[in-house]
């Protein structure tokens, strides 16, 4: 929006000759420009709002619902005392409210919108968000209200996979990014391992799902301690900022063998705009948590990262960048699976972490909260470098 206004205001004060006074608006057209506008604007409505919201969703749901496990200390013998530590934190964390995603969302969106030249990219992206935002609410909004009752599962999936199934038809269907879909593309290779062709639509279009998919629910997994989801969001918002502004740029795309996108750039302003929106949401989250993201923030943010990834044209570049995510629901797929493999095969089931995902395996060795957040973003660090280097070695 203020690159069309100030474009606006240069036309007139061209037309009427006095351009020359106005000439400081030409700093808009610049996207690193924006790109730090969107994250101050972010930043700093989340820092003016934040008070006000919290309190908000604290009297829309005064009774905030913590499950019955972590209400009680187990009463096992002999339980471990890194287990009853994990307890009476948790007790702790009864009353802070969730939903807290939206505040995210809300002045991301109005950032990302303000400060970026919109298009079908920006827009694409921008309304999938609030889709997944909406759907997270109205299955944070149920626990809270019902007891745990959270959306039906169904429900959830119907929405992801439904979402994937639009973005992949329009990408079909418009002839200028239709290569999103009909290139399959991988970290460490300059070409397609698969071009135009029936199988490789078929590969492109599951590809796109998955990550919209894959993405969302990965986020939210993570999101089980103070500051860990929105942390490791953060990080990886970073690695998209750089690969957003580089497959938008004809010259440093081709020097560094990345498809040019056109319009990526406008990418950038919203990868800024949600880093700026989780750094805020940071000084909030951060440990004593005063508010959750929930549902509402965790499948909005990594819906984004799964968009992102196929709209720049790199999808795989999630599983490096995002390592942290990957992890988290690799490790409940293996808890969960293996412990139905095994109770079919001899009768009782086993378990590979003392509890998943992983972050409350690691909670359980004896690790404390504040330690498995920092080095998991410590990990999350070395994920996103490792990202970045396999845009140059190709």
């Amino acid at each position: 929006m203020i690159y069309q206004l100030s474009q606006y205001i240069l036309d007139i004060a061209k037309a009427q000759g006095w351009e020359e006074a106005v000439s400081w608006l030409r700093i808009f057209s610049y996207v690193s420009v924006r790109a730090v506008g969107a994250a101050l604007t972010a930043f700093a409505l989340c820092m003016f709002l934040g008070k006000s919201v919290i309190q908000w969703l604290k009297d829309i749901a005064p009774e905030v619902y913590t499950p019955e496990w972590a209400k009680n200390t187990p009463g096992e013998s002999g339980a471990k005392k890194a287990e009853e530590a994990v307890m009476e934190a948790l007790k702790k964390k009864h009353g802070v409210p969730s939903m807290g995603g939206i505040l995210i969302v809300g002045v991301m969106d109005v950032s990302a919108l303000f400060w970026g030249v919109w298009n079908e990219l920006l827009l694409l992206t921008v309304l999938s968000m609030i889709i997944l935002a909406g759907l997270g609410f109205y299955d944070d909004y149920r626990k809270v209200t019902r007891s745990g009752e959270g959306s039906p599962e169904w429900v959830k999936i119907g929405v992801q996979l439904t979402l994937g199934l639009i973005l992949v038809s329009y990408l079909y269907m418009d002839c200028s990014v239709s290569f999103l879909i009909e290139e399959v593309m991988v970290p460490f290779y300059k070409e397609p391992i698969m071009s135009v062709g029936v199988i490789s639509s078929i590969v492109g279009a599951f590809i796109v799902i998955l990550a919209v998919f894959g993405s969302s629910n990965a986020v939210n997994l993570t999101d089980g301690l103070d500051g860990l989801a929105i942390g490791c969001s953060l990080i990886c918002t970073v690695v998209f900022l750089v690969i957003t502004y580089l497959t938008g740029r004809v010259d440093y795309s081709a020097y560094l063998n990345l498809t040019y996108v056109p319009g990526a750039c406008e990418l950038t302003v919203f990868c800024a705009a949600l880093g700026g929106a989780c750094l805020g949401f940071l000084w909030f989250n951060c440990h004593p948590a005063h508010v959750f993201m929930g549902d509402t923030g965790s499948l909005a943010i990594g819906g984004a990262f799964g968009i992102m990834a196929v709209l720049v044209h790199q999808p795989f570049i999630l599983l490096i960048a995002g390592g942290v995510f990957v992890m988290e629901i690799g490790s409940s797929a293996l808890q969960r699976y293996y412990f139905k493999a095994t109770r079919i095969c001899t009768g009782t089931g086993k378990r590979i972490f003392l509890r998943a995902p992983l972050h409350h395996h690691l909670q359980r060795l004896g690790w404390s909260e504040t330690q498995v957040v920092t080095r998991l973003y410590i990990l999350g660090v070395i994920f996103a470098v490792l990202a970045l280097v396999s845009l140059k070695i190709r």
